[in-house]
């Protein structure tokens, strides 16, 4: 029961989301030649052939780890959110393990992984902004749900913007990673307190 308790009271996506929020800006500048934040996503940071890949796709995983651990922590009897929440963490996860295609043109590269990262990428968009939208159903106050319909309407433009304003693929992405794990911690952290309470 202790360790259910203290388990209870980490904040783990607090210190993740802060490496995420740290690596998509800093590794860019360890990354391939010709990398550009304002230009090339996350993905590419941990892409086949890139440099320090490794590092991107770990941050991938832990975040993935994170949210589902913190589903089965707070979201108890919330099921359709907790299965969102899952399936957002699942492919995280699978993403770092498919990588996306390499930045530089002509080098020889897993089309199946690239294929498979694409697919588990969406997966993560759509999870996600299913799970923003289901929030409203669960927060408490109007103007908790109002931030999380919001939340669900900045990631639906933020991600037509990545797929037709691609010269600014990866700011729009860095906008929304930022945006949206700022309101799932906020969304968690509100989920503690009221399992506490």
């Amino acid at each position: 029961m202790k360790i259910t308790r203290y388990l209870h009271e980490i904040r783990f996506i607090l210190p993740i989301s802060i490496v995420m929020f740290l690596t998509i800006f800093i590794l860019p500048f360890y990354s391939v030649e010709g990398y550009s934040i304002l230009k090339h996503t996350t993905s590419h940071l941990g892409a086949q052939y890139s440099p320090h890949a490794w590092i991107m796709n770990t941050v991938f995983i832990l975040l993935g780890i994170t949210c589902i651990v913190e589903s089965w922590l707070h979201l108890k009897r919330f099921w359709v959110q907790k299965t969102l929440l899952i399936i957002f963490g699942s492919g995280l996860i699978l993403v770092a393990f498919f990588r996306h295609a390499p930045i530089i043109r002509g080098i020889p590269y897993s089309i199946l992984e690239d294929t498979a990262h694409s697919i588990f990428a969406t997966i993560v968009g759509v999870s996600f902004t299913l799970f923003a939208f289901s929030a409203v159903f669960i927060e408490k106050t109007n103007r908790r749900k109002a931030i999380a319909l919001c939340i669900g309407l900045i990631a639906i433009v933020l991600s037509v913007l990545m797929f037709s304003v691609v010269d600014l693929a990866g700011l729009w992405q860095r906008i929304m990673f930022i945006i949206s794990f700022t309101w799932l911690i906020f969304f968690l952290e509100g989920m503690r307190n009221r399992n506490a309470g």
